[in-house]
C-alpha cells in the first residue's frame, strides 16, 4: 500500500507538469542509467555537474560523460521530489539512488516548439 502510494504522488507531480511525457521519458531514462536515450533530449550544449567535475559538453561528450557516469554509479531507484515552471523553464529535483549512495539530481528542462530539451543536469553527493 506504501508503494503504491509513493507511485500515485510521483504520478501526480509528472502529470501536473508541463510536457509530462518527455519528463518522463527523461526520468525514466535516468533511472535505467541509459545515456543514450537521454541524448534525445540533449540540446547541442549540456551543462553537466558531476562531483568531480563540471563543465559545459557537447552532445556526443555529455552522452559519454553520462554513460562514464552510471556505469561508475550503478543506478538502483529514481524519486521525484518536485518539479516546477520558471519563465517558461521547467525543472525537476530528485534523489538518485545509486550501488555508492544518493545523488540530489536537478534537472533544467526548456521547451523550443514541439520538442523537449535538457539544457542542465546536476548530480550532488547527498
Amino acid at each position: 500500500m506504501k508503494a503504491n502510494l509513493k507511485y500515485i504522488v510521483i504520478l501526480f507531480f509528472l502529470f501536473s507538469f508541463k510536457g509530462s511525457n518527455n519528463l518522463d521519458s527523461i526520468i525514466m531514462s535516468i533511472e535505467s542509467g541509459n545515456s543514450n536515450r537521454l541524448s534525445a533530449f540533449f540540446d547541442s550544449n549540456l551543462e553537466i555537474s558531476l562531483p568531480d567535475k563540471s563543465n559545459n559538453y557537447s552532445k556526443v561528450q555529455a552522452e559519454l560523460i553520462l554513460k562514464d557516469f552510471f556505469k561508475l554509479h550503478q543506478v538502483k531507484h529514481f524519486e521525484v521530489v518536485h518539479t516546477g515552471d520558471n519563465i517558461g523553464a521547467q525543472y525537476c529535483i530528485g534523489n538518485l539512488y545509486t550501488r555508492n549512495g544518493t545523488f540530489r539530481t536537478t534537472l533544467y528542462i526548456k521547451q523550443a516548439g514541439q520538442k523537449t530539451i535538457l539544457q542542465e543536469i546536476r548530480f550532488d553527493p547527498k
